[in-house]
């Protein structure tokens, strides 16, 4: 058993956890903060994130905007956006050493396009501090006795007067710990993954980038638009990323089965195509339509979306009916793929569900039954799209908790 009531016990060495520390040590030079990690390595994810460059966060400025990102946790992060916002984490890494770019989508990187940059600084700033990194402590329980926390894991027992749990959104014993505490929790499932289809009109497509496209998922409200990529398995990119997200809840419990409508071209309305169309067939009648592609479409997309329709390829506009155009023009803005599973996005690696957020107040992400317990980053139910938003959730979380102004702190 530790010998010293430690002032603030983290749980978990990744990016939540290590902000939160340094923070809070920064602000209470007189604490002394332990952060414990169960396993070898630290900052994991921080060190794969954005394809081993580390998208910090994203040059969205305004809370409103940025709260429509998160799927879930929009409306409670509204304030903690208000006290540290994507500038501050700018301004907190540019104050350290750390010189940032921001990207053509608006992604945040550190110039060195390398995520040891980021550890770099998490550990110059732990050592400046005297935080005490712990690892290999895999925790067992978690307990409040006496008003104070009792932490076990397989080698020590930490007695501390303030916790703050952010171990990541797959930590189950973390999670029974919580529920064991009576706080109430949500299944843990995938939020960001791409669809798998056996629709053959997809064979030999695999690359292909529809850029202005719209997807729904039928008999439900969930849609989005942008980009779609086909890939060897199905339908990927940031259309189909969005729409998994925001729809996580609803197709897992559809097993992943389901159907979904692309309009292939949602920069031209249906007027527009058929008025396309007639102007093709005026101006261009001894064209092959399969050799014309419309409406920004990739060549390759094109003539799968023509054969879909059975116009035949020798088949030239003065030749087509009626009946063939309204096929093709409902081919390309109302196309029904039937989805038969998910592959894992592997960019990102985020989960949907942890604590209820019911549970928390977020004017210090502290427990409301447990005042001197917080809980920050994926631990809870807050999720976002892809772009470094889930690392900002997680900056922001961890400097609300250093700077709360708790009286236990």
């Amino acid at each position: 058993m530790s010998d010293k009531i430690i002032d603030l016990l983290i749980i978990g060495g990744g990016a939540a956890g290590f902000f939160t520390a340094i923070n809070y040590a920064d602000k209470n030079p007189n604490k002394n903060v332990v952060i414990l990690e169960k396993g070898k390595q630290i900052l994991g994810k921080v060190k794969v994130s954005g394809g081993g460059r580390c998208n910090v966060t994203h040059a969205c400025f305004e809370p409103k905007e940025l709260v429509k990102f998160y799927p879930r946790g929009n409306r409670e992060l509204m304030g903690p956006f208000h006290q540290f916002m994507t500038g501050d984490t700018m301004e907190w890494f540019e104050n350290r050493g750390v010189s940032l770019k921001i990207e053509d989508d608006n992604r945040v990187f550190p110039v060195s396009d390398d995520s040891q940059t980021i550890i770099d600084c998490f550990m110059d700033e732990v050592n400046r501090l005297g935080i005490k990194v712990m690892r290999q402590q895999t925790v067992s329980s978690v307990l409040f006795e006496d008003e104070v926390w009792k932490v076990e894991t397989t080698s020590n027992v930490f007695i501390a007067n303030k916790i703050v749990l952010a171990s990541g959104g797959n930590s189950k014993a973390i999670l029974d710990s919580i529920e064991d505490l009576g706080l109430k929790t949500i299944e843990n499932i995938p939020s960001l993954f791409t669809f798998n289809t056996k629709d053959t009109r997809f064979r030999d497509l695999a690359g292909v980038v529809a850029p202005f496209s719209g997807v729904k998922i039928a008999k439900t409200k969930f849609k989005e638009s942008g980009p779609l990529l086909i890939t060897h398995w199905g339908v990927s990119g940031p259309s189909i990323l969005k729409l998994s997200s925001i729809s996580a809840r609803e197709l897992h419990e559809l097993d992943y089965k389901f159907t979904i409508q692309i309009d292939w071209c949602l920069n031209y309305d249906a007027e527009e195509v058929k008025e396309t169309f007639l102007e093709m067939r005026d101006n261009h009648p001894k064209k092959a339509v399969i050799n014309t592609s419309l409406f920004d479409l990739p060549k390759r997309l094109w003539i799968s979306l023509v054969e879909y329709a059975k116009i035949p390829n020798d088949k030239i506009w003065a030749e087509v009916g009626k009946k063939e155009l309204n096929r093709l023009q409902e081919i390309i803005k109302n196309s029904e793929i039937q989805i038969n599973g998910k592959s894992t996005n592997k960019e990102e690696f985020v989960s949907c569900g942890g604590v209820d957020l019911k549970e928390i107040d977020f004017s210090n992400f502290s427990s409301k039954k447990y005042p001197t317990m917080h809980i920050v980053g994926e631990l809870l139910n807050i999720d976002a799209l892809t772009g470094g938003f889930n690392f900002q959730a997680a900056w922001t979380g961890g400097y609300v908790v250093a700077n709360s102004n708790n009286k236990k702190a």
